[in-house]
């Protein structure tokens, strides 16, 4: 399962509040950015007309009746800097009182304002060839209506725009960081929200035949996936239904057929004839023997196995050899356990290793050529192995031995293709594995391989062999 490949919902909801995030911060940036700056020319527009406000105020009748603006030493000296010009005039008359006579000519040539108030700018203008920007402003004063023009030095903004350049590029430092924060926690968020999912994931990969039960957790998931999980949940129980029904009617199929077929092997037994009567002896023993696994079967897949008890390997080893020496001797065959001298233990259920065990030297029985070894081997690790001299199995059919129902075409055996699934179902209820592989000098190995098994010493060495 890949958590964050193109087609992951948590890598499309990160992109797209990442783009999200981008777009966002460059509008609140570029807005933050204007405001600033407005808000600049906003102050610095006030600041003229409060200046100007101030020249209307100073304004008075002098010597001869003529108005006069009375300026403070301190503002007739900023005025001369140059850093602000001014002219002062009637609506309809002459330059009442200029900053420089440059500038009294200027206004004074100059049409009267149209509106209460214009902008205006001025490019290198006066004997320093600065710039400025003002405003010509209609005010009352104490000498009737006048008109105001007052401007600043271009220059004279110098550090109100240095200070948001640097405003700006602290801006433009910080903002990556807040967003990369965001994003972060973006994530995340993202990541818990869909922790609720990744947790039924999990539950829906314990979910196999075998495991049938198991429901898809649906606390603390987001409304929108519930009704989607109550619905896989309502799918569940109705294939598990389907698998009960299933296995139930295997199990009462083989039970039904155990009685009719004891009957008709006791009325087989009872008859004397030619040949022919051992053929049908030994269809109907074929016929017990599916039966039996169908039976087996049916229990491995309606009932979990209880694995939980301590299990020497070594002693089922033993036990299903001596158990199994009569259809060796039966069938010429050597049968020999070895490496049984160790307690070899391990968590599982004995009567199903043991049937385990017993499926697989059946097979060794069944395709060894007559008067071979059959070799039951018991290894530290955790292992039971049964290595036979027969054919052999290709690579390519090593798989499908496992399934049911399934033999090979060349299978020289008489056999209903169980034996091998029931193994492997059992070494999977142990959460083991069979291992199938060449035996030096021909033949098979089949492997049970147990987890973490516990070695102990025996107090009495034994080696166990049977030959026919």
């Amino acid at each position: 399962m890949r958590l964050f490949g193109p087609r992951s919902l948590q890598v499309q909801l990160a992109l797209s509040l990442a783009a999200l995030y981008v777009v966002a911060t460059a509008v609140v940036s570029t807005a933050i950015v204007y405001q600033a700056y407005s808000t600049a020319d906003q102050l610095s527009n006030e600041d003229l007309n409060r200046r100007a406000r101030h020249l209307a105020g100073l304004a008075k009748v002098g010597e001869g009746e003529q108005p006069v603006i009375a300026l403070p030493d301190w503002l007739a000296s900023l005025y001369r800097s140059g850093a602000f010009l001014y002219a002062v005039r009637y609506p309809a008359g002459p330059v009442i009182a200029a900053s420089d006579p440059l500038v009294g000519d200027l206004v004074s040539r100059l049409p009267a304002p149209t509106e209460p108030s214009a902008h205006f700018r001025l490019r290198h203008f006066g004997p320093g060839e600065k710039d400025y920007f003002g405003l010509t402003v209609a005010l009352g004063s104490p000498v009737g209506p006048l008109w105001i023009t007052i401007a600043r030095a271009a220059d004279d903004d110098v550090l109100v725009h240095a200070l948001l350049k640097e405003f700006v590029y602290e801006l433009a430092w910080m903002i990556p960081l807040v967003a990369a924060a965001t994003l972060a926690i973006g994530v995340f968020a993202i990541r818990r929200g869909l922790r609720p999912l990744r947790q039924a994931s999990a539950h829906a990969a314990t979910i196999d035949p075998g495991n049938i039960s198991v429901r898809l957790p649906q606390r603390d998931l987001p409304s929108e996936v519930q009704p989607l999980v109550a619905a896989v949940n309502h799918a569940l129980d109705r294939l598990e239904k389907g698998f009960l029904v299933q296995r139930q009617f295997t199990a009462d199929a083989a039970h039904q057929l155990r009685t009719p077929l004891a009957i008709l092997t006791a009325a087989i037994d009872n008859v004397g004839g030619n040949g022919e009567v051992g053929k049908l002896k030994a269809d109907v023993a074929r016929m017990n023997r599916l039966v039996e696994q169908l039976l087996r079967v049916a229990r491995l897949d309606a009932v979990a196995l209880d694995v939980s008890s301590t299990v020497d390997l070594a002693s089922v080893a033993k036990d299903v050899v001596a158990y199994m020496a009569p259809v060796a001797v039966t069938e010429a065959r050597l049968l020999a356990a070895q490496g049984t001298d160790d307690i070899v233990q391990v968590k599982g259920n004995r009567f199903a290793i043991e049937d385990a065990l017993r499926n697989l030297i059946e097979n060794a029985i069944a395709y060894a050529p007559a008067n071979c070894e059959i070799v039951v081997s018991v290894e530290p690790e955790g292992i039971i192995s049964v290595a036979d001299r027969g054919p052999g199995i290709p690579k390519a059919d090593r798989e499908r031995i496992f399934d049911r129902f399934w033999r090979g075409k060349a299978s020289r055996v008489q056999g209903s293709g169980l034996g091998l699934a029931i193994v492997r179902e059992i070494m999977n209820a142990h959460h083991g594995r069979v291992e199938v592989c060449d035996n030096p000098g021909g033949g098979t190995i089949f492997k049970l391989v147990f987890q973490a098994p516990h070695r102990a010493q025996r107090p009495v060495k034994a080696v166990s062999q049977i030959t026919g």
